[in-house]
């Protein structure tokens, strides 16, 4: 491990143009559970399976249930950064990552102070009216009871993506060009298995992929390196 560590360390010290591609393995360690894994949110028992829950028709056909499940499980407000956003905020700020390609919905890279970050998934901090289009941030959602409404009657939708509907092509198009250009594309967190997403890998022309996750994934075939260990493990080990 720690000869990989120092493989890490020389690669992003030779690196001009690195891009970070995070999953939710990237915040399990700020206290936000994942969805996958053997007691994350999709294997817990509700009275609907988490999947339904979180798409486009149940919102529309069932707020309130939505609003119900939504509030309880996916509320990080009061959650802090740890030191894979610090540190990727670090590398930043020092010139060597040009963008934070995230899924997750959490805004904690923002927290951390990194500020080219592509959220593939949206975020809770963002949310409209779906009648005016109003904006409204997340503590008026969090604070609000049953289903949240605007102020002119119309209901308000979290600015993140359920499952049925589209990623915003903007981010997408731009997620796309920052992983072309790079020149090391570290890959942590994530098993690599949400589609589109996953398939960003792919669009990488640069020499070197870095995985990093707790367990294998489809696309470790890809990797110049794989780290199978927790990100806060291995990045309290980097070096500016």
């Amino acid at each position: 491990m720690e000869n990989k560590i120092q493989i890490l360390n020389n690669l992003i010290k030779n690196s001009k143009k690195i891009v970070f591609f995070g999953g939710a393995g990237v915040s399990t360690e700020s206290g936000i559970p994942d969805f996958r894994s053997k007691d994350g949110i999709y294997n817990q028992k509700y009275n609907y399976p988490p999947e339904e829950i979180l798409s486009h028709n149940f919102f529309m056909n069932n707020p309130k249930a939505f609003y119900k499940f939504y509030k309880d499980k996916l509320n990080s407000l009061n959650s802090q950064p740890n030191i894979t956003h610090y540190k990727l905020a670090q590398l930043e700020k020092k010139g060597k990552v040009t963008a934070i390609v995230t899924q997750n919905i959490d805004g904690l890279h923002q927290k951390a102070g990194s500020k080219n970050v592509l959220e593939l998934h949206g975020s809770i901090l963002n949310n409209y009216c779906l009648k005016c289009h109003k904006y409204y941030d997340a503590n008026y959602i969090f604070s609000s009871k049953d289903i949240p409404i605007c102020e002119c009657g119309g209901m308000i939708k979290p600015d993140v993506v359920l499952y049925g509907e589209p990623l915003p092509e903007d981010i997408w198009k731009e997620a796309i060009k920052k992983i072309e250009e790079a020149d090391l594309l570290i890959v942590g967190g994530t098993s690599l298995t949400v589609y589109p997403a996953s398939l960003l890998i792919n669009y990488f022309k640069g020499n070197n992929i870095i995985l990093i996750n707790r367990s294998k994934t489809n696309y470790d075939t890809k990797a110049t390196l794989i780290i199978n260990d927790n990100l806060g493990n291995v990045f309290s080990q980097i070096k500016e």
